[in-house]
């Protein structure tokens, strides 16, 4: 790939770059000396690399006020996108100005507008005025740096296009939902680990950003900017359950023998005639190294999964997205069992997970009752356990007379 001189400019700022940062910064941290940033603060070094870079210069008046960093303090519109001007030494491309008709007295004006340059913020977004004031949410903060990954290079630009429709392990995706306009630049946040979920297991697209959380922030996109995206496990997950519908080749040793991509919205009746099932994606995770699981893993798998799924290796979860239509009066799990195919036939997730996200998955008692309630279709996220090495994992035979089969790939 021929590197763009924006490009390169980045990657100066890269990795080594970076540790060189945490070092002067370490080194001159009694010389800087913000009050309010205490040698225990979680993001000392992060702010101070930040504010030695160049990138914090600050507040209106050019100066920290009475030696001060405000680390709790609210990023807003114009002081990100003053920050995002500053990680690049280089002129932009194209001089843009005047873009934001409310922004030609304010301070920020040619960052801003800089920052539009380089591609970091699209006008568009913003027909009604920039509003420079305005706090900045996670929601803008994720598509202002995905956009710059993209600008840069062509690579993040597709990775936003493949992670349009793919599953994003927050309780927002589940309900209300995330549109499919931000559903790439939200992944491609995550996927860079740029930025991450709260505890809850909400992205909290709404929320705030604090300075001393932003500084971290920058100094990621400066990192992920000097690396290819294929270089991102978590955006490679991301990307395949986006194009594939399954992220299996990517993290397990399985793989279906045809894509899954046609396999998904196919129906499936059940050979007890109870009702039919419609078959989504598979979702697999990775446990070998419990304490880095792979990307799915806080979704679907919690402590108490732990004994079971460390206690044989080569053991492998894989959530499978189904929507079960119940058509037999009195319909119940053991309709389901009885009724499908074992590839198809997966058991209900066994933690609380689906109660912190907001999915659903196959109940364990009240079962008539569960689906009485829900003639009209369900859709769950059930379990099965594949384990490397078994042999034949399953298939089925969908009532096109299309097949979706499992087998061992490595």
């Amino acid at each position: 790939m021929k590197l763009t001189k924006r490009v390169s400019l980045f990657l100066v700022m890269g990795a080594v770059a970076i540790t060189a940062l945490f070092g002067t910064a370490l080194r001159e941290a009694k010389a800087m000396n913000f009050k309010d940033v205490s040698a225990t603060h979680w993001a000392k070094d992060s702010i101070l690399a930040a504010v030695n870079a160049g990138y914090f210069k600050g507040y209106s008046n050019g100066t920290f006020n009475n030696g001060t960093f405000k680390p709790d303090a609210t990023i807003t519109r114009a002081e990100f996108a003053s920050l995002l001007s500053r990680i690049s030494k280089a002129e932009p491309p194209t001089e843009i100005e005047n873009v934001f008709n409310d922004l030609n007295n304010h301070w920020s004006k040619k960052q801003v507008e800089r920052a539009v340059a380089f591609g970091f913020i699209d006008p568009k977004n913003y027909p009604n005025g920039f509003k420079p004031n305005t706090a900045l949410t996670r929601e803008e903060m994720a598509i202002w740096l995905s956009s710059g990954l993209a600008a840069l290079d062509e690579a993040y630009k597709q990775a936003l296009l493949d992670t349009k429709e793919t599953l994003i392990p927050v309780k927002e995706y589940f309900k209300p939902g995330i549109p499919e306009s931000k559903a790439g630049h939200i992944a491609v946040a995550m996927g860079t680990k740029l930025m991450s979920g709260y505890p809850d297991g909400s992205f909290g697209m709404k929320n705030t950003t604090t300075r001393a959380e932003t500084s971290a922030i920058l100094l990621r996109f400066v990192k992920a900017a000097a690396k290819k995206a294929d270089t991102f496990p978590a955006l490679n997950e991301l990307r395949a359950v986006g194009t594939e519908k399954n992220n299996l080749e990517v993290v397990t040793p399985f793989k279906p023998t045809r894509s899954m991509t046609e396999a998904s919205g196919k129906t499936k009746t059940f050979r007890n005639n109870a009702g039919q099932l419609v078959f989504h994606r598979m979702i697999a995770v990775n446990v070998e190294n419990w304490n880095e699981k792979s990307f799915y893993g806080d979704l679907f798998v919690s402590e108490i999964n732990k004994g079971f799924l460390t206690e044989e290796k080569g053991t492998y979860p894989v959530f499978m997205e189904i929507t079960i239509y119940p058509k037999s009066k009195d319909f119940d799990v053991d309709h389901y069992y009885s009724g499908m195919p074992n590839l198809m036939a997966g058991a209900a997730i066994n933690n609380e997970n689906y109660k912190k996200y907001g999915y659903k998955t196959m109940p364990r008692t009240e079962t008539k009752e569960f689906f009485a309630a829900r003639s009209s279709g369900v859709k769950l996220w059930v379990v099965r356990y594949f384990v490397k090495g078994q042999g034949a994992l399953g298939e089925v035979e969908f009532d096109d007379g299309s097949f979706l089969k499992l087998v061992q790939a490595k």
